[in-house]
């Protein structure tokens, strides 16, 4: 089971894939919105923000969210790094339950070019 280490380093890595990414990617994560990732196995929620294709995690929580964010996220710890690892396809994994995205419409669209 990955520890809460683990899961901000991935977040970290994310976020450092996303600054780097370019065309279609860097656009569709070039928003400006509260997010949250809870780490379900774990009970713990990341909370930050999504600006200019950047991951700011600005608290790490017990429990699901307290506030409810315009991006959030739920997975296990092992699901996230295997996401940021490349061994686990989002739209595969979205689909089949194992990670939960909710989000406005308008982000949804957006957001789809990431998967």
């Amino acid at each position: 089971m990955a520890t809460i280490q683990e899961c901000r380093e991935a977040l970290d890595t994310l976020s450092d894939n996303l600054a780097r990414a370019d065309g279609g990617v860097r656009g569709a994560a070039a928003l400006d919105r509260s997010l949250s990732c809870h780490i379900t196995d774990l009970d713990q929620t990341f909370t930050g923000r999504l600006d200019a294709g950047r991951i700011r995690v600005d608290a790490v929580a017990p429990g699901p969210p307290a506030a409810k964010a315009e991006i959030r996220l739920a997975m296990t710890g092992d699901d996230l790094l295997a996401l940021v690892a490349g061994d686990l396809k989002f739209a595969k994994a979205w689909a089949s339950g194992r990670v939960k995205l909710e989000a406005g419409f308008r982000d949804l669209l957006r957001l789809k070019s990431l998967l």
